[in-house]
């Protein structure tokens, strides 16, 4: 990819970025509920009123919908993220706090993702048909329509509470991460190897394999030499796919884990109404998937040089 197709890119995400703050900064706006009465009403005590329209002016929130969101940009412009509407703490030192947690769990479960479902999906392509591919087929097709929180209650149970292995709520040390980690990994490896399989099927129906077997070629070396690389285009998209929506935060399986992650901060932004926090996290998003995507079109270059710029 040369610097002209970079500059293209940054441009052109220009104004998907206003596009998307702009949105979700209207969505939150007209949906009911206020952060002011929210904050003034945590104790159970009906707020005042009068109390209630200062905090609002105070705070801005009596300001047109384009004054607010005006704000709020020229501020993050400047590189200030804001202040919480509720704890009214820097939402930049809460999103970063927040953030490494988030980061550790996407790694581990890509990873993760990426050792079962590589050597598996390979593995029952090259036995097609055999017990084990209908064996894995069946399974996935069960992962596939399981929802991720009922893996994630049935690993709770299993390894926390019937072996003690685990505590039941995840902690902030590495084995806290275990449980919300897997879980992700067998959902997400429930479609890779399916996809995984489909694709090397397909290369392992082309003459150069032909030609390599009738060379006497071990068929080992053929599927990690040539089929590997050759269906890598393939992992490149679904990894990219699935790193976006990870670093995004999974808020189901950390909610559940009490993962203090993205996942878990946004959710309790969104229901505090708590704005600048919502677009911190939305601007992080929108950054995570443009980056990943980037990076994945460039990796499709590395491992496939026929494909041009894009």
């Amino acid at each position: 990819m040369t610097a002209k197709s970079l500059l293209q890119r940054f441009l052109q995400f220009i104004p998907v970025f206003f596009g998307i703050t702009l949105l979700s900064f209207g969505l939150i706006y007209i949906a009911p509920g206020d952060p002011v009465g929210i904050r003034l009403s945590a104790g159970g005590v009906s707020a005042d009123p009068q109390l209630v329209e200062q905090m609002r002016t105070e705070m801005g929130l009596d300001a047109p919908f384009l004054v607010q969101y005006g704000h709020w940009l020229i501020q993050f412009i400047q590189g200030d993220m804001g202040t919480s509407y509720i704890t009214d703490l820097p939402v930049a030192a809460t999103f970063w706090k927040a953030l490494p947690y988030t980061l550790r769990m996407a790694g581990t479960a890509m990873g993760l993702t990426l050792l079962i479902s590589l050597p598996l999906g390979i593995t029952i392509a090259a036995w097609r048909n055999s017990r084990m591919d209908y064996a894995v087929r069946i399974l996935t097709f069960i992962g596939n329509a399981t929802p991720g929180f009922i893996v994630a209650l049935v690993l709770m149970f299993v390894f926390s509470y019937r072996l003690g292995w685990i505590p039941v709520l995840a902690t902030t040390k590495p084995i806290g991460m275990v449980l919300p980690a897997l879980t992700l990994a067998l959902v997400m490896s429930s479609r890779y190897i399916r996809q995984i399989r489909a694709a090397a099927l397909d290369e392992l129906a082309k003459d150069y394999v032909v030609g390599l077997r009738a060379r006497g070629i071990p068929e080992r070396v053929i599927l990690a030499r040539n089929v590997l690389k050759n269906i890598m285009v393939i992992v490149i998209t679904l990894t990219g796919i699935s790193v976006g929506s990870l670093l995004g935060g999974t808020v189901i399986i950390e909610t559940i884990f009490n993962w203090p992650g993205i996942g878990s901060l946004i959710m309790t932004a969104i229901t505090n109404r708590d704005y600048p926090i919502i677009q911190a996290v939305v601007v992080w998003m929108a950054l995570a998937f443009f980056l990943v995507n980037l990076i994945a079109d460039l990796s499709y270059r590395y491992f496939n040089p026929k494909i041009k710029d894009l």
